[in-house]
């Protein structure tokens, strides 16, 4: 192998991450954030709010959420060009600046589901009409630490426990709400969902199905839930201290029975309960599903049967199978809850003040959206870099794909060029959504 020789250019500027252009669109022709928070700079600091938070909505769409990652852009034009961002600020403005705008979180949640809808994003849903709103806890580790709000989560370990809300198969993030790492999932659940609910009815008009797993399992929830206009429900039913035993013989008894192989029996039974909350009435409807083991999967026999309980609340008019199968798609947001603590590097939060990790959890689902919408735009067309099938790419792979791509840019006749490589296997893509973001006039 022959030595290269290794030069730096004086004169011409490469980056490392073209995708920024992207997200520069989507941040300020799509979301509006430049309207709601304020554009001028605040006394002798010469940093307008806006782009204190376009520098760290770029930071997270390049996978970094520590505040010293700025330095290394401060001395760099493609950074602060494709963001639109008037003036870099140094970590130690980031941080203190960070810690002032903490009232800003409702306006960054506004603005990413704004994106959302001015960009007419596609929410899918099932061939039965139903669009699926995931609800779920997700505990950050964040061990070790003396920052505020960090508690025992229920993963065993200190951390914090927030709470997020998906919409549709693609898993459009519509709100995260940080919580402590103590708090029960059920604390101040039912106002997040119904909030959450009015949300996703001004980016759909199709049928909603709440989708949540045993935590939530509470009359309060299951009220709020049947009176929610033009939703459905599914919600993991936590059998607490009833007796398996009990409820198999009841099942095998009375529901459909099945036995799917030798030594594995499974029943299958539909309830109907009436529970009085104050002065009202109210029925619902519960599938509970009993397995009874005499012979494990690997053709062990068992000395003592095994039986497991389980059951979920709904309203759906579906056979129980379907119900069952629609739930059992809800593991789907643990991939969502993933991709924020791996792809977004948000599992341990940057600072010690709790309001400040709830904004930098606002803004990292702000960036999710932006990736989210970059990646559905970009890697599943016809002009996509070579990948297998998919409904959707992972953060982690738009950030390969389409976000560090290097390219030169050039200044000419008062004009910014980005130019890439002869081989650029991203380019046609690249293209493609930059059209689609900023349509020519």
């Amino acid at each position: 192998m022959k030595r290269m020789i290794l030069e730096q250019s004086s004169e011409e500027f490469y980056t490392s991450h073209s995708g920024l252009a992207l997200v520069g669109a989507c941040i300020n022709r799509h979301s509006e954030l430049g309207r709601y928070v304020g554009r001028a700079a605040r006394g002798n600091d010469q940093i307008a709010e806006i782009d204190i938070l376009r520098s760290y909505l770029g930071l997270l769409c390049l996978g970094k959420s520590d505040y010293q990652a700025i330095t290394a852009k401060r001395e760099d034009p493609y950074f602060k060009h494709a963001l639109g961002i008037g003036r870099i600020p140094s970590a130690e403005r980031l941080r203190q600046r960070l810690d002032d705008g903490t009232g800003l979180v409702p306006v960054i949640v506004k603005c990413s589901r704004t994106m959302l809808k001015r960009a007419k994003v596609k929410v899918s849903g099932y061939k039965s009409g139903f669009v699926p709103l995931d609800v779920d806890v997700f505990p950050q580790d964040n061990s070790n630490t003396s920052k505020e709000g960090v508690g025992r989560t229920y993963k065993n370990y200190d951390g914090y426990a927030p709470i997020a809300a998906y919409l549709g198969l693609e898993g459009w993030c519509l709100e995260v709400e940080l919580r402590p790492g103590s708090q029960h999932g059920q604390k101040g659940f039912v106002a997040f969902i119904q909030r959450m609910i009015s949300h996703a009815a001004t980016l759909i008009e199709r049928k909603i199905l709440v989708r949540t797993d045993a935590a939530h399992d509470a009359v309060e929830t299951l009220v709020a839930l049947q009176e929610a206009k033009n939703v459905c429900s599914i919600v993991k039913w936590n059998p607490r201290k009833n007796d398996p035993l009990a409820w198999r013989n009841r099942v095998f008894a009375e529901g459909k029975v099945v036995e799917p192989r030798v030594g594995k029996k499974m029943g299958t039974l539909i309830v109907h309960e009436t529970k009085k909350v104050g002065d009202s009435s109210y029925t619902f409807k519960r599938i509970v599903r009993v397995t009874e083991r005499t012979i494990d999967k690997h053709g062990q026999f068992l000395l003592v049967p095994e039986i497991s309980l389980e059951g979920w609340w709904t309203d759906l008019d579906l056979p129980a199978e379907d119900v069952i199968e629609l739930y059992r798609q809800h593991a789907t947001s643990e991939q969502f809850h993933s991709e924020f603590k791996t792809d977004l590097d948000l599992e341990r939060l940057p600072s010690g003040k709790f309001a400040t990790n709830a904004l930098v959890m606002a803004l990292g689902a702000f960036a999710y959206n932006i990736l989210r919408l970059i990646g559905q735009m970009g890697l599943l067309g016809q002009h996509a870099p070579i990948r297998h099938p998919a409904k959707r790419r992972r953060i982690k792979t738009v950030i390969q794909e389409l976000i560090y791509l290097a390219g030169r840019l050039i200044s000419t006749g008062r004009r910014l060029r980005l130019r890439f490589s002869r081989h650029c296997p991203a380019f046609a893509a690249f293209t493609a959504v930059y059209a689609q973001l900023l349509p020519a006039r």
